[in-house]
């Protein structure tokens, strides 16, 4: 066997050995040869090398059945650290995730804005070292930092179409920028792909499922898992559902196309309707993101301008859902995103009942829709995702992603930075 084949083996022995562990809780070596099919040679080799580098430890003994009781395997959810980031115009969101998964603290300060993007990376770089300190992390155990924003974007760009209020950013060398600051590597992503990953690996979420995470923040967008894998299309930028032209004759859209769903129901589209009836959305000089709250605020409380307004983008975006499960045959569609979070109440039944009256494979099974229990920040938990899995567990195209639980609690408490 070449060098190469033994380190590509290797490589796959530890992946393998690692997702096992962590989706087990607690394992034994013989466990971990029947659930891998590797050798008992290469689990004691795997699972010595992962100790020394103190991410595997001992944690006491299976109850015995009449042989030598068997000593079960941990990974230590302290050992290491991933930092996720999601950039958007409207806010950065920022989260600290241990090795198991679990989200140790989390911090939201403000957005890009119209700033310089040399200067907004200057003060990411600050606040994420400020976080980790805050947490009290030693910044030798973090492993990377994903940074998720709006699409489409490339690893070694950035955002190579930057929507309007980004217009900064195009082409702007984000991943490098940062990597240069921080000394540690730095993946970039797009943050509807990113929350899919986020939903996925924070449980409830059957493995076979094909489901998306339909997002929408400042725009929309979706992430589409199939039995586990991400599917990113050959860009990475699968899932662009915003961009589904829902009337030919319609307005023009940022991304060049007219009568997209972004352009007739996202955040924009409802701020601007909710202008031209007169709503008061409160000082003229808020963003776009607080504007539609406003608007979600006023038809939460029963204000039928306010209602019909996101009753019509509700309508769109169902169509788009709808498109999208139809396509990829889904099975579960999950509400994410800042903007589900303010209103998927008032998004959700009229979802469900679209796909529920229209998807076409009705007839075979339904379409579950639901909304995130973490809609606020799912971008920046699949961002810290992308780390775990790139640094501890690589995988070849097309091999799942493991669906262990992203549950507070596991190692140090959660510290929400103020």
């Amino acid at each position: 066997m070449s060098s190469t084949s033994l380190g590509m083996a290797h490589t796959s022995s530890r992946s393998a050995i690692l997702d096992v562990i962590r989706a087990a809780g607690t394992i034994s070596r013989v466990e971990l040869t029947h659930a891998t099919g590797l050798t008992g040679a290469t689990i004691s080799t795997v699972v010595r090398r992962l100790m020394n580098e103190g991410l595997v430890v001992e944690a006491g003994q299976a109850e015995s059945t009449g042989g030598k009781p068997r000593r079960l395997l941990r990974l230590d959810p302290n050992a290491r650290y991933a930092v996720g980031v999601h950039l958007d115009h409207a806010g950065i969101t920022y989260v600290l995730a241990n090795l198991g998964g679990a989200i140790v603290g989390r911090w939201r300060k403000s957005g890009a804005g119209s700033d310089d993007p040399q200067e907004v990376v200057t003060r990411m770089v600050g606040e994420i070292d400020a976080m980790i300190t805050r947490v009290g992390v030693d910044h030798a155990r973090v492993l990377g930092i994903g940074v998720v924003s709006p699409g489409p974007i490339t690893a070694s760009v950035g955002m190579v179409l930057a929507p309007p209020i980004m217009q900064r950013w195009a082409d702007y060398p984000l991943g490098d920028a940062l990597e240069d600051a921080v000394g540690v590597p730095v993946l970039l992503d797009n943050d509807a792909t990113a929350a899919a990953i986020g939903e996925y690996w924070a449980g409830g979420i059957e493995t076979t499922s094909a489901f998306a995470a339909l997002y929408m923040g400042t725009g929309i967008g979706a992430g589409v898992l199939v039995n586990g894998t991400v599917y990113r299309g050959s860009s990475s930028n699968a899932g662009e559902v915003g961009h589904i032209c829902v009337d030919v004759d319609g307005p023009e859209c940022w991304c060049g196309s007219q009568g997209c769903v972004e352009a007739l129901a996202g955040p924009a589209a409802v701020v601007a309707a909710a202008q031209a009836q007169g709503l008061d959305l409160g000082q003229p000089d808020r963003t776009i993101a607080e504007q539609f709250a406003a608007v979600a605020r006023a038809a939460l409380r029963g204000e039928p301008a306010a209602q019909e307004i996101l009753q019509r983008s509700a309508r769109f975006i169902g169509v788009a859902a709808q498109t999208l499960a139809n396509v990829m045959d889904l099975d579960l569609v999950v509400l994410t995103g800042p903007s589900f979070a303010l209103a998927g109440s008032i998004y959700l039944p009229t979802v469900e009942d679209q796909l529920g009256r229209s998807f076409f494979a009705r007839g075979s099974h339904p379409v579950r829709v639901t909304i995130s229990s973490n809609a606020s920040e799912a971008a920046a938990v699949g961002a810290a995702a992308l780390v775990l899995q790139s640094e501890l567990a690589p995988r070849q195209s097309g091999l799942r992603i493991p669906a262990e639980l992203m549950a507070e609690g596991d190692g140090k408490p959660v510290q929400t930075l103020a």
